[in-house]
């Protein structure tokens, strides 16, 4: 115990936060996200519910939803800046513990495989109607009418643009700024999830959510399609050139700034085209498509693309770990 308290201690800042980090992504790796134990996600989706019902009415809702995002962003870095502070004032090793709890709640490795393959095992088995079912919970379309292809389509895109948002970013912010940061994007995430939308009812309102979830995403996204494609050279029958290719030709297609990174990469890795015309409420969308359709989509690209969302944290870390090691060669 001593031993390995004075190892923590001897290691710098910076590369303590990265073992920090390391160690959220195990946790999520090992447990995921057990129903059992409390997820702060869960309290600042009450909040921000709390707080929408009572403001988004009445004239001035752009201001408003400014308000609301700067509220929960601080609501949220205070709480967990002084949850933190006081758990490594019990102990350091509680300190440690906490924080990587933090940590690991803002990822969501082992549940965005898991909800992969909730999708691919029943299409796998000819069951279409299961697997239309299971797509239905992760994604915001109509889904009881898709084919096959477009099953696998939408599993792909939510996979791939969920490397970002549920791993790699929250990731990304960790490393700068600990558990109190990375808790900070998992509200502005959620706050674009549930007040980010562009209808009658939110466009004035949440627009202050969106930007602010644009901007937190916009360098991550980017770095995410970076060690994707790093990370490909190691993933036999990648289409390496042609992922970077569409990914430099179609990631700006997307109608959102930073989606498009992820989504393009996988694409171009693995030859199938993204994107088309979706419902959502009856309602017919029609979005750019990304990537050329070398091969129709099938079930075992589901696989794929768990494959390279795999990649895409690993190769993220790996290059997290490399920055680490480059400043402190240089300070």
């Amino acid at each position: 115990m001593i031993n390995a308290l004075s190892m923590f201690q001897e290691t710098s800042l910076l590369g303590f936060v990265l073992l920090i980090v390391v160690a959220g992504v195990i946790v999520d790796l090992v447990i995921g996200d057990p129903r059992w134990l409390p997820h702060p996600v869960i309290q600042i989706g009450k909040l921000i519910s709390a707080l929408e019902k009572r403001c988004n009415q009445g004239g001035k809702r752009r201001l408003k939803g400014v308000m609301l995002t700067a509220v929960v962003i601080t609501i949220v870095f205070v709480v967990t800046f002084l949850v933190v502070r006081f758990a490594y004032q019990l102990h350091f090793f509680v300190g440690v513990l906490v924080e990587v709890y933090f940590i690991s709640t803002t990822i969501a490795i082992k549940g965005l495989r898991t909800a992969g393959l909730e999708v691919y095992i029943p299409l796998s088995q000819g069951n279409l109607k299961e697997a239309r079912t299971k797509l239905s919970m992760i994604v915001g379309r109509d889904t009881k009418d898709l084919s096959e292809s477009e099953v696998v389509r939408g599993t792909v895109e939510t996979i791939a643009e969920n490397t970002v948002d549920g791993i790699t970013a929250p990731l990304f912010w960790a490393m700068i700024g600990g558990a109190p940061l990375a808790m900070v994007y998992r509200a502005i995430n959620t706050l674009d999830s549930m007040v980010g939308y562009k209808n009658e009812r939110y466009k004035e309102f949440g627009w202050a959510s969106a930007k602010t979830d644009d901007i937190a995403n916009w360098l991550p996204a980017r770095l995410t399609a970076f060690s994707m494609i790093t990370a490909s050279f190691f993933i036999k029958g990648s289409k390496i050139k042609h992922g970077l290719k569409i990914t430099l030709r179609d990631a700006r297609k997307h109608p959102s700034p930073n989606s498009g990174w992820p989504e393009a990469m996988v694409a171009g890795l693995i030859g199938v085209q993204l994107g088309g015309v979706n419902y959502y409420h009856g309602q017919k969308s029609v979005r750019a498509t990304m990537g050329d359709p070398l091969m129709r989509l099938m079930s075992n690209h589901i696989k794929d693309a768990i494959l390279y969302m795999h990649a895409g944290w690993f190769g993220f870390i790996v290059m997290l770990i490399m920055i680490v090691l480059v400043i402190e060669k240089m300070s």
